[in-house]
């Protein structure tokens, strides 16, 4: 059965790219998400086996979102993803339970390669 995973991205050509390449890969599409808010709610309802989140959205950033998400499901798969230069927050989100992290701008290798490293 295909994985299933929630992309959370404030931008719509982002969370778009990844869809493409999850797909394009045999993963499944959990569902979308803007913001921190909207990805918590999304993962109650859909209960994903991976979310692929952005560090930095408005209303709930990401890191606010992966420590929401821990609580409701200790066992969460959260890949976090940032822009280069926010070592700090990184640092933070694998702290807060993040498996991995992936830099952007991202290669279509480089999110396979964290995704089969976190869930197969």
């Amino acid at each position: 059965m295909a994985k299933n995973v929630l992309i959370v991205d404030d931008a719509a050509f982002m969370r778009m790219m990844i869809k493409d390449i999850l797909t394009k890969n045999g993963y499944s599409i959990a569902g979308e998400a803007e913001n921190g808010k909207v990805a918590v709610d999304k993962y109650n309802e859909t209960k994903p086996d991976l979310v692929l989140m952005d560090i930095t959205m408005p209303e709930v950033d990401g890191i606010q979102a992966l420590k929401a998400i821990r609580t409701i499901d200790p066992n969460a798969t959260v890949i976090m993803c940032s822009a280069m230069g926010q070592q700090a927050m990184v640092i933070e989100a694998i702290q807060s339970g993040a498996k991995d992290f992936i830099v952007k701008p991202f290669q279509a290798e480089r999110v396979i390669e964290a995704v089969k490293k976190v869930i197969g």
